[in-house]
């Protein structure tokens, strides 16, 4: 399939096709290394587009592994307030790119971010039990019948919650590994509140078998490889550890 490149450039940088037109009058951009003056210019699917020497992605979906920075939203829009889609390099918007599911405000961590709006709804449907792993920082030592409580399928409200994992990752008890296989609001937080403790740090490290790549910094990015996305979607062989 063939389009206009000007049309290619504006989806591929969610922007106007006005500013499209002037990126490619400027010369900022090439069609397989190759200055195209002209908007009109049709490129196909396997067409590499790089802008200001940066490369586009081709790809009809794509999927990004971020390591959510605090104070920023996970949404597309965020009617106002900074949201994980806006501090994306500039390089990697696109159109129609959202975040696969939520984390709060101040949860860091593990955010998938992608245009594959069945691929989403996959992972988060309820039905799958895709699980994710946080780390929580605890104001008080957790015990063993909070552990019981999370482990047992704890009740939160009038919900029955599905059972999560509970492990402690220090002497005193403060840290810990928390794996859950649904996502209700405020979820992890309500249920140490449950029992009189607060959360003052979270932090998702994994979906399904696919951890948060160490080398990711806060508010840093990458692409997701096939491979990598079958780790999260094979909800049959996750790890928990």
């Amino acid at each position: 399939m063939t389009q206009r490149l000007d049309k290619a450039v504006a989806d591929k940088l969610n922007t106007t096709r006005s500013t499209a037109k002037q990126l490619i009058k400027k010369g900022e951009v090439c069609v397989n290394s190759k200055i195209v003056l002209s908007p009109d210019f049709k490129c196909g699917d396997g067409d590499l587009i790089s802008v200001s020497g940066k490369i586009l992605s081709n790809e009809e979906f794509i999927y990004i592994m971020m390591n959510k920075p605090k104070g920023v939203i996970s949404a597309s829009d965020g009617k106002g307030e900074k949201t994980v889609v806006d501090i994306l390099p500039d390089e990697m918007k696109q159109r129609n790119l959202f975040p696969a599911g939520r984390l709060d405000k101040n949860t860091t961590g593990f955010m998938l971010i992608t245009n594959n709006g069945e691929f989403a709804h996959e992972i988060l449907s309820p039905k799958r039990h895709i699980k994710k792993t946080y780390i929580a920082l605890l104001d008080k030592p957790l015990d063993k019948g909070v552990i019981m409580d999370f482990e047992s399928g704890m009740t939160l409200g009038e919900e029955k919650l599905l059972p999560a994992k509970l492990t402690a990752l220090n002497d005193e008890k403060t840290l810990a590994k928390v794996v859950i296989s649904q996502g209700i609001f405020h979820q992890i937080k309500r249920m140490f509140k449950k029992h009189g403790i607060e959360v003052l740090e979270l932090k998702r490290t994994k979906i399904g078998a696919l951890p948060l790549d160490e080398s990711l910094r806060e508010g840093e990015c990458r692409y997701i490889t096939q491979n990598e996305l079958e780790k999260i979607k094979d909800y049959n062989k996750q790890e928990d550890e």
